[in-house]
């Protein structure tokens, strides 16, 4: 069984007093103390389990009490689980730079906290490249479907973090979710490529939950979920410049699922491409959900490449009780500027819940035809909206959104 129990538990506390006794570092050119994994006993040879030297090499780092940076040099370095924890007293920002490629363990069982790198409690941090984080998730996508299992492992993620900064990494085939960033405040995600195949389930290219002020930015993702997905608890986002495709498309949600989900708002996704994307611009939910709000949503100077779904609200998500509407409150809701083509003869589709029905929806500026001749014409669709048109929208919503 994939998920025997956790081998591998690998937590910084676990190192720190051996650290205590270990240099490691060497004085850099720009005033950062380099701590390299190799002189923490990490061999690149992509076999060799090099978690410990890894969290070794980070303790060091983080207890310097200086300008310090974890180097994770050119080569091959397989690892299980790590966790990268605060607080530090080093210098903010503590950098980790990889060079190399990082390679996942491919066993399950030693990942008994569903995530490959943790790094959580670190105010001050970036993670930089122009390394590779491969998750090697090949052998592990065929137990992403089976609902019996717990989610698989993210590759990276950051929680509990604070002025923290993401760039110029390659991701490649995760287990699960890429990029998680969830109880964070203030963090800029740029220049990362992000890769897997379509077909990949749950391979979400970067997930927010819980967080406010974050960037996404110069960024190209194509995976077998969304590129972008912002769930509960988010404010104050900016997603700019993505390019996304292969994928589920730039979603808010899934929101509603969970009884102890809150608020949304603050969401700008502006000046992106998607290229043949199951869905477009989305907001989503379920039905019985808790009363939340999603408000403040702006989805604008978007161009979409034969996508099915461009424009799309659907509150009734993974839904079969119809008995049991969603409390999810969206208002304040603006797709603006969007043109391309789609390959759904619905493209777009504004169905709203009856229970709290949509406010304010803004479409402005909307240019969709038909991605080849198999679709004749195009028509949208609505229900219990309240719709604000501006500009020529093509093609023209209904008389009425009741």
């Amino acid at each position: 069984m994939p998920y025997g129990g956790g081998k591998i538990f690998i937590s910084a506390c676990i190192v720190l007093l051996v650290m205590m006794h270990e240099a490691g570092g060497q004085p850099h050119p720009t005033d950062h103390t380099v701590f390299d994994v190799t002189n923490f006993n990490a061999i690149a040879d992509g076999t060799t389990d090099d978690a410990m030297a890894l969290i070794r090499a980070w303790v060091a780092a983080c207890h310097s009490g200086a300008a310090a940076k974890v180097l994770i040099p050119r080569g091959n370095f397989m690892a299980s689980e790590v966790v990268f924890a605060g607080p530090c007293n080093a210098t903010k920002p503590i950098i980790v730079e990889i060079q190399g490629t990082l390679l996942a363990n491919t066993d399950l069982s030693s990942y008994p906290l569903s995530a490959w790198i943790t790094v959580e409690r670190v105010d001050g941090i970036l993670l930089t490249g122009p390394g590779t984080i491969n998750g090697r998730g090949e052998s592990a996508w065929k137990y992403g479907m089976d609902s019996d299992l717990p989610l698989l492992p993210i590759s990276l993620l950051v929680q509990s973090v604070g002025n923290a900064k993401v760039a110029d990494l390659k991701f490649v085939n995760s287990m699960g979710f890429h990029l998680k960033v969830t109880d964070t405040k203030s963090i800029d995600i740029s220049k990362l490529s992000i890769t897997a195949p379509v077909d990949s389930p749950y391979t979400h290219g970067i997930h927010l939950t819980n967080s406010t002020d974050v960037n996404i930015t110069d960024t190209v993702i194509g995976t077998g979920d969304d590129c972008v997905s912002i769930g509960d608890g988010t404010h104050n986002i900016l997603v700019s410049g993505v390019t996304c495709g292969p994928g589920h498309g730039l979603s808010i949600g899934s929101l509603g699922k969970l009884v102890d989900e809150t608020n949304v708002s603050g969401i700008t996704v502006t000046n992106c491409t998607l290229t043949g994307t199951k869905n477009g611009a989305r907001i989503r939910s379920y039905h019985g959900s808790p009363k939340i709000d999603a408000t403040g949503i702006v989805f604008e100077h978007l161009v979409m490449e034969g996508v099915q779904n461009p424009i799309l609200i659907d509150q009734h998500y993974n839904s079969t009780d119809n008995s049991q509407q969603s409390s999810v409150k969206l208002s304040d809701i603006n797709f603006r500027h969007i043109s391309g083509t789609s390959v759904s003869p619905i493209s777009i589709n504004l169905n709203c819940s009856s229970l709290v029905p949509c406010e304010k929806v803004e479409l402005a500026d909307i240019n969709l035809t038909p991605f080849d001749s198999t679709i004749q014409q195009l028509t949208s669709a609505c229900s219990n909206a309240q719709i604000i048109t501006q500009g020529q929208i093509i093609p023209a919503m209904p008389v009425r959104c009741t």
